[in-house]
């Protein structure tokens, strides 16, 4: 589950912080929970004939370190992300297991990538937080080579999303700062709309989109649900500032509205995201 993000400063500062941090303490569950989109991934990566790949927004490395291992010595995988934390954390898996994935602390809609570096550029939920995902893609489309690939895994709408949504629906009665989601705003349901998804792609230089909806079933112990609950997404800040009292009615509310998805020691959820896919258009620069 991703915050929605700020502007670029304090969208920094958030993922340097208790974001990040979040992240980095939980990336085992959070990598079962997410281990199909990274199977989809890494499988494109080896059935194709890509040798440079670039992860973006790659967090805490697991489709970055998914990729180079089926990649051996016959190529190389780089993550790119904001997040020391989470760099942090990928890097120290990747020298525990001598995996050779190279990690860049940067944003990926302003890094000066070195043109027509890549073949293909991958992303597991990370390309939704640009505050201007024209130039970003743009320059995405810059560090790809001609005819480079691009596979993105992104959220369709909260509605299509209801674990996502649960938490802040079910707490909304407690308490009164609950940050509204605003549709189109960098977070984790920016790219709802296929068309904006399109033309976002097309106006930066990508051709041949395809975009297709896939339902992905993602699991995870139910007893990590609670810390799940109040690490993660817009709860997890206003659960920051609150006093205790409240912080326990909020939490015994919230976990009792995620009963239905409770099956004895599994907690498990539909993912409804979009599987988006094009090439770099010899036609741009």
């Amino acid at each position: 589950m991703d915050d929605t993000r700020q502007p670029e400063d304090e969208q920094t500062k958030l993922w340097n912080g208790s974001a990040g941090h979040a992240w980095a303490d939980n990336q085992e569950v959070l990598d079962a929970m997410f281990r199909p989109f990274e199977d989809l991934l890494a499988e494109a990566v080896v059935t194709s004939s890509a040798r440079q790949v670039l992860d973006v927004g790659c967090g805490t490395g697991s489709t970055t370190l998914a990729v180079a291992r089926r990649l051996g010595t016959k190529g190389r995988c780089t993550g790119i992300d904001i997040s020391e934390p989470m760099l942090a954390a990928a890097r120290a898996r990747a020298e525990q297991e001598g995996t050779p994935a190279r990690f860049i602390r940067a944003n990926a809609q302003l890094h000066a990538f070195e043109p027509a570096s890549f073949d293909m550029i991958i992303s597991r939920f990370g390309v939704m937080f640009f505050d201007d995902p024209v130039r970003a893609f743009a320059n995405l489309r810059h560090a790809a080579r001609n005819d480079a690939a691009l596979l993105a895994i992104a959220w369709r709408s909260p509605s299509e999303n209801p674990f996502m949504t649960t938490a802040e629906r079910a707490a909304a009665p407690l308490v009164s700062n609950i940050p509204a989601r605003r549709p189109d705003a960098p977070g984790q349901f920016a790219f709802a709309d296929s068309n904006r998804i399109h033309r976002i792609l097309e106006e930066s230089g990508w051709a041949g989109i395809d975009i297709q909806p896939i339902d992905v079933t993602c699991t995870l112990p139910e007893k990590e649900l609670v810390n799940y609950l109040t690490r993660f997404g817009l709860l997890s800040r206003v659960l920051q500032d609150a006093d205790d009292r409240t912080r326990t009615h909020v939490i015994e509310t919230v976990r009792a509205a995620f009963e239905p998805f409770v099956h004895g020691a599994e907690v498990r959820y539909t993912a409804a995201c979009w599987k988006v896919e094009a090439r770099a258009s010899a036609a741009s620069p």
